[in-house]
This record gives C-alpha cells, structure tokens and sequence, in this order.
C-alpha cells in the first residue's frame, strides 16, 4: 500500500507540525485541539493521552470514538488533491484534517472551519 509511510508516522510528530503551522499565522493550539475534537471525538484528555503514547497516525484516526458526521461537508484541495475526491477512507479522514488546518491558517473563523 502506497500510503502505509503516512499511516505510519507518528502522531505526536504530525501533530507538532499541525500547531506550528497553525501558530505561524497566529492561531493557537488550542483550536487546533478544537478541531481535532471535533473532527474525531476524542476528548481532549485522550488527545493529550494518545500524544504521549506515540501513537501511529492511521491508527489514530482508525480507533476515532465519533468522526463528525458533518465531516464529509469538508471541500476543497490539499496539495493539489480534492479531498471530497480521495477514495481511500483512511487518507480521506487524515486530509479532512490537514484541509481544516489549512483553512485555521489562513484566517478562517472557527465556527465556519468547524460546518457549525
């Protein structure tokens, strides 16, 4: 499987990167921990947990207690890719992220980011 080294990597690595992206145009972590609740489910006690346990970010979103059901309102493209496109659950759940990240970047209020 092509995307087994993604599904691989560690969350706690990818998630670093998440809020440093998100904190270099002035957002905070915790809306990127917002958004990671609200995406998935965890709460934010098994967020911080799954953080220390360096967890597999495939698994991460594999054992996810509640995907939103409003996930699959998320549109647009990553990396040149539309996410609403991506046939493969698992990456089309770990874009749906990386498209929510991209849009706290780039100054989206948090209550449009989250389909509220």
């Amino acid at each position: 499987m092509k995307n087994d080294k993604i599904y691989q990597m560690r969350f706690d690595k990818v998630y670093g990167c998440l809020v440093q992206k998100a904190e270099r145009k002035g957002r905070t972590k915790e809306e990127v921990d917002e958004i990671i609740r609200w995406l998935t489910g965890y709460s934010q006690q098994a967020l911080e947990h799954l953080l220390e346990q360096s967890s597999a970010y495939g698994d991460f979103f594999q054992n996810a207690p509640a995907p939103n059901d409003k996930r699959h309102l998320i549109k647009g493209s990553v990396c040149g890719i539309r996410v609403e496109d991506i046939e493969e659950p698992l990456m089309r759940e770990i874009r749906y992220l990386d498209k929510l990240i991209d849009e706290l970047a780039k100054g989206k209020p948090i209550d449009s980011i989250l389909r509220k």
